[in-house]
């Protein structure tokens, strides 16, 4: 296996993922809510499986609200790459 470019290496740090645990567990609980609310629409549960797919999309609106704060509070951005010469 060779060895990755030095740039991409910085922007795939350990560090980077770790700084807010709730990203992916918000990310779990979405995936988990829609599995739920596609079961209940297959089982003939539209009324369960609409209320399921509300709040999916309310989990799934915080998570990105935490993206968007972590990312806010740890003055990163998604612009901020190295640059090259």
């Amino acid at each position: 296996m060779g060895t990755a470019e030095p740039d991409l290496e910085d922007l795939f740090q350990q560090k980077k993922r770790v700084k807010n645990p709730f990203v992916p567990l918000g990310a779990f609980i979405t995936a988990g809510v829609l599995t739920a609310g596609l079961i209940s629409f297959k089982k003939g549960n539209s009324e369960l499986g609409q209320k399921l797919m509300r709040a999916r999309v309310v989990i799934q609106g915080a998570t990105v609200a935490l993206m968007v704060g972590s990312a806010y509070y740890y003055g990163e951005s998604i612009y901020n790459f190295p640059k090259r010469d």
